[in-house]
Parts: C-alpha cells; sequence; structure tokens
C-alpha cells in the first residue's frame, strides 16, 4: 500500500487506535463498592504472604533470630487482631 489508500489506511488505523485507547467505560459505574469485609480479606491474604515470605528469609539467613522473632509477632498479632474484627463483621451481617 503506497500513495493515497495507504495514507487514509493509516489515518483510520490511528483514529481506532485513539478510540480504543480514550473511548470512556462505564464500567468503572458498574462495579460495586468494597465493603469493610472486602478490604480486610485482601489484608488478610497481604498478611499471611508477609509471613510466608518472612519465613523464607529467615530460612534463607537473611534475618537473625531477634529480628525474626519480632516482626513475626508483629504479623501475627495484626492478622490476629484482622480476624478478630473479620469475625465480628460476619456475625454482625449475619443478625
Amino acid at each position: 500500500m503506497t500513495g493515497v489508500p495507504g495514507l487514509i489506511a493509516g489515518i483510520l488505523m490511528a483514529l481506532a487506535l485513539f478510540g480504543y485507547v480514550f473511548w470512556p467505560e462505564n464500567a468503572f459505574a458498574a462495579q460495586r463498592q468494597k465493603t469493610r469485609l472486602d478490604y480486610l480479606e485482601e489484608r488478610k491474604a497481604q498478611l499471611y504472604e508477609n509471613l510466608r515470605d518472612l519465613n523464607f528469609e529467615y530460612k534463607a539467613g537473611k534475618y537473625p533470630e531477634e529480628d525474626f522473632v519480632a516482626q513475626r509477632t508483629l504479623l501475627e498479632d495484626e492478622t490476629a487482631m484482622l480476624l478478630a474484627e473479620m469475625d465480628s463483621l460476619r456475625k454482625v451481617a449475619l443478625s
């Protein structure tokens, strides 16, 4: 494609690409609002992942024993508080 047909094809392609990238979507309006319980579920997954990473790094020798125990205790305490809050929210939701 050379000349005018190539130029027209290029312009059409650019317009299609522009429309695809910048076309406003209404998908954000259809999303449901996150509840406190949804947030806590995400935070729980993150805390569990942090605990797994901490254990892995400790076994790899990256953490001294004292730091490992202190950090693990902090993560476990935060997880326990989070799970307690989740339980109370679920009990309220069932009532």
